[in-house]
């Protein structure tokens, strides 16, 4: 089951596009990714644009296929979920949420979560240049020896074209 989950992720990734690798360390059972992008919106409204992730995630790294099945509640205990059907997942959950700041979460996303890692997802804003600089980081930890190395640039890559995708929308109102 997980090679099948590996494969289809990279399969996943092979049509999606290139973006920059940003594994910031790497080791036997954790990587760090991370990615900064300068976008033209104050901090409030970058904040407030996590929120509407079902406009802007690619509908490619998604259970449904449809990136408008994606929510993701800005408050703590929010969920970072999709419907599928009749049920759904639970791609993570808001452990830190200062507007206009810091939006966290416990978050596994994609293959991750069934290896049962822990993942600190951080989207760290601050005011720059008459907008915004947007940092977002993936920390990943208690990974079985080796499967950092299969996954991280994979990881890192999805990520990578996430954060393009926000700044997208916010400057064009289009999240592709």
């Amino acid at each position: 089951m997980r090679a099948t989950s590996i494969a289809a992720f990279a399969a996943v990734l092979a049509v999606a596009g290139p973006a920059a690798a940003e594994v910031v360390e790497l080791s036997e059972t954790s990587f760090r990714s991370r990615h900064t992008v300068q976008i033209d919106a104050p901090p409030e409204r970058v904040y407030a644009a996590l929120g509407e992730i079902g406009r802007w995630w690619d509908p490619a790294h998604t259970y449904s296929g449809k990136a408008e099945n994606m929510t993701l509640e800005l408050k703590p205990g929010g969920c970072f979920c999709e419907q599928v059907g009749a049920g759904g997942v639970r791609h993570g959950v808001v452990v830190l949420a200062l507007p206009g700041q810091t939006l966290r979460l416990d978050a596994p996303l994609g293959p991750l979560q069934e290896e049962g890692v822990a993942a600190a997802y951080t989207f760290a804003i601050k005011a720059a240049g008459g907008g915004a600089e947007v940092t977002q980081t993936l920390h990943v930890g208690g990974a079985r020896p080796g499967m950092p190395g299969q996954l991280a640039a994979l990881v890192d890559q999805v990520l990578g074209q996430a954060l393009l995708r926000l700044e997208r929308y916010l400057e064009t109102g289009e999240g592709g």
